[in-house]
């Protein structure tokens, strides 16, 4: 079969289209062909070296893909042949930048009619992710006030739209008035170009915007210094949601900036969530059937063949895409 693999640790360049054995599902797992593939920035982690749980090239990269069902190892009686599925990787599949993919079925849905399989590639990482930080930890309810840092981002308009459909009132942060705009038509009932706030000014124009009492509810989807900064931004009470650090940079954090408000700080990580025994299927099959209803929109920006996946990591990396960049691996009338 086709895949692309990373050979050594670097940049984008060495993805490296090859041919690979098809692989074959054990006790519990599913062969899935794929169709599409999210690109991810914990992608781009693992082909540089840091991501915090890599292995050792050579590695087939790809955490969440969708496609169809080909073969299923014993003890699968949910899941047969035939069927369109979305699925995550939990760290136990096999790399989904590839035509063939094992992966344990605890980590697969079936798709609804209504759901194209290159969007159900977008869901498992930032849908998922966004929907488990508003709905579980920050328990975002009506009339709260919701922050929603990179919000032109993949995790970014998922969470506006699951925050707005709580009955939060959303403020979209984004990096240019380009993506504050864009971000805007998600739902957001207001708008902060962060490039006309540099460091502390964002966090007065946030204070303004919630006329001096600060967001009920911070995600914080970028880390760093941006964090520090979200700590002043909650109001009392509040909580502030971690759940990246795409700044690759140290957080400074001051506790005089969150225990006088009584505030939480929450930290979100997927993989961890799944090893310690979160099931997503729950989750990631309601948020497939709202997408299926059209409650929710999955921006797809770029679709890029699989063999040109370091033009998509580069893409990436530029950090100037507006949605989903997602790799095509077969058409879906090939399934």
């Amino acid at each position: 079969m086709r895949a692309v693999r990373i050979e050594r640790f670097g940049g984008p360049e060495v993805l490296v289209p090859v041919e690979v054995p098809d692989p074959e599902p054990g006790p519990g797992e599913v062969l899935v062909r794929i169709v599409a593939a999210g690109v991810n920035r914990a992608d781009a982690l693992l082909r540089s070296g840091r991501y915090h749980r890599a292995g050792q090239p050579p590695l087939i990269p790809g955490a969440e893909a969708a496609g169809v069902v080909v073969a299923v190892g014993e003890g699968v009686p949910e899941l047969a042949p035939g069927q369109r599925v979305v699925a995550l990787d939990g760290g136990r599949s096999s790399g989904f930048y590839a035509e063939l993919a094992t992966v344990s079925a605890d980590n697969v849905v079936v798709l609804p009619d209504g759901v194209d399989l290159t969007r159900a590639a977008a869901l498992p990482i930032a849908w998922l992710s966004a929907w488990y930080c508003v709905r579980h930890l920050a328990r975002v309810s009506k009339g709260e006030t919701v922050v929603v840092k990179a919000a032109a981002s993949g995790v970014g308009t998922a969470a506006v739209q699951i925050a707005a459909e709580a009955g939060a009132r959303v403020l979209a942060l984004a990096g240019s008035a380009e993506k504050a705009a864009w971000a805007g038509e998600f739902g957001a009932d207001v708008t902060v170009d962060t490039s006309a706030f540099p460091d502390d000014a964002e966090v007065e124009e946030v204070l303004r915007l919630t006329e001096g009492r600060g967001a009920d509810v911070v995600l914080d989807t970028v880390g760093g210094s941006a964090f520090g900064r979200s700590l002043r931004e909650v109001g009392h009470a509040g909580r502030v949601v971690a759940l990246a650090n795409v700044a690759l940079e140290p957080s400074t954090v001051d506790t005089r900036d969150f225990y006088p408000k009584n505030a939480s700080i929450l930290g979100f990580q997927l993989t961890d969530l799944q090893v310690h025994g979160y099931d997503p299927r729950p989750d990631l099959r309601e948020i497939a059937e709202r997408v299926a209803a059209g409650g929710f929109r999955v921006p797809v920006e770029t679709v890029v063949p699989l063999q040109e996946a370091r033009a998509a990591h580069e893409r990436l990396e530029r950090r100037d895409n507006r949605g989903k960049i997602v790799l095509s691996v077969a058409p879906e009338s090939d399934k």
